[in-house]
This record gives structure tokens, C-alpha cells and sequence, in this order.
């Protein structure tokens, strides 16, 4: 059964009428407060995907400013980076289904700051059951992480080792080449009286 937000102010009426208004300003300090520490570009998205804040270190990485940023639908952020049918299907999950993603790669041309692989993984804040659950509004958190240099480093690593295997290759099948030339000496020299 799900509680409305009248019933719930009845119930928290005996406390004081701006008792749930102050809550939740005091745990949207205490959200923003966690995002912002973290060094990972963070988004904090309600019900409709659109950014409620984000913390300077997404301001950081993708070059971008709050006013170009908060109350936008995160679909349609940048030059629409982020509208892609496998984050959307991922996001819009979340809130009915109560799950969250984990891993989901974006590879993207990003304006000012480049080709980017960026890992990313989502969450809804959850609140336990009860009274306080309809006090909150849904509230998501993506966070991204950037493996690009990662990447490029793997793929530097990943041409090293198929030179380095080539190579081997290559001297293998000289040395069997050199082998068997010399078992045909020695064969020969076995030969002789």
C-alpha cells in the first residue's frame, strides 16, 4: 500500500508542519555533501532524469557548467551524449524495478574534451520501508568513472604483446628451419664412413 504524501504529513502533523520540508533539506545537504567528496563526475537525477546536481568533478571532466547542466534532462545534456537506448532502458528500470546498473561503458566524442570511454554505474537513494519512504522524492545517482587512459594503456599493451608474439613467431620458425638443416648435416655425417 503505498502512502501519500497527505497521510504522511498526518502523521508527522504532532511534530510540526514543515517537519518533512526540513528533512529533507537536511538529508539533501547530507546527499550533496557525500556526492561532492566523491572524485568521480557524479549526477543526481529525480524521478523524470533530470539533473537535480552534480558535483564539480563532473564540472571538471566534461568541461561543462551548472546552468548548461541542473534541470536538464540528462538525455539531453551536451550535444546529447548521453541519449543512448541501452542507458536510457538501464535508467528508466531503476525506479520502477528497484534495481540499479552497474559497468555500462560509453564510448563517446565529447566537445572540448575529446574521445572518451567512460564506465557507468546507477542507483536510487533508498529509504527503508515505512512512513518515510513517500517523504523523499526518487532520487538517482549516476556516477562515471573515465578508463580512458586505462584503455589506452591496455591497447598499448594488447599491440606489445601481438608484436612481441609475432616476433616470436617469426624466430620459431627460423630456428626450425636452422634445426632442421642441421639434423640434415648430421644425417649426412651419420652417412659418411
Amino acid at each position: 500500500m503505498e502512502t501519500s504524501k497527505k497521510d504522511i504529513k498526518k502523521i508527522f502533523e504532532p511534530i510540526g508542519a514543515d517537519f518533512v520540508e526540513r528533512l529533507w533539506k537536511e538529508s539533501w545537504t547530507y546527499i550533496k555533501t557525500v556526492v561532492d567528496v566523491v572524485r568521480e563526475p557524479v549526477l543526481i537525477l529525480d524521478k523524470d532524469f533530470r539533473v537535480m546536481a552534480a558535483n564539480e568533478s563532473f564540472y571538471r571532466t566534461f568541461q561543462v557548467e551548472p546552468k548548461d547542466t541542473e534541470k536538464r534532462i540528462v538525455y539531453e545534456l551536451g550535444n546529447g551524449q548521453w541519449n543512448i537506448p541501452g542507458l536510457r532502458k538501464l535508467l528508466e528500470d531503476i525506479l520502477p524495478q528497484n534495481t540499479f546498473f552497474k559497468g555500462f561503458e560509453v564510448i563517446h566524442e565529447f566537445p572540448f574534451i575529446g574521445r572518451k570511454v567512460i564506465i557507468l554505474n546507477a542507483r536510487q537513494i533508498h529509504f527503508k520501508e515505512g512512513a518515510a519512504t513517500g517523504l523523499f522524492p526518487p532520487t538517482i545517482l549516476l556516477a562515471m568513472e573515465d578508463v580512458t587512459d586505462i584503455m589506452v594503456v591496455a591497447e598499448t599493451l594488447a599491440g606489445h604483446a601481438n608484436q612481441l608474439e609475432s616476433k616470436l613467431a617469426q624466430r620459431t620458425q627460423k630456428l626450425e628451419i636452422h634445426i632442421g638443416k642441421l639434423e640434415n648435416e648430421i644425417d649426412q655425417l651419420k652417412k659418411r664412413p
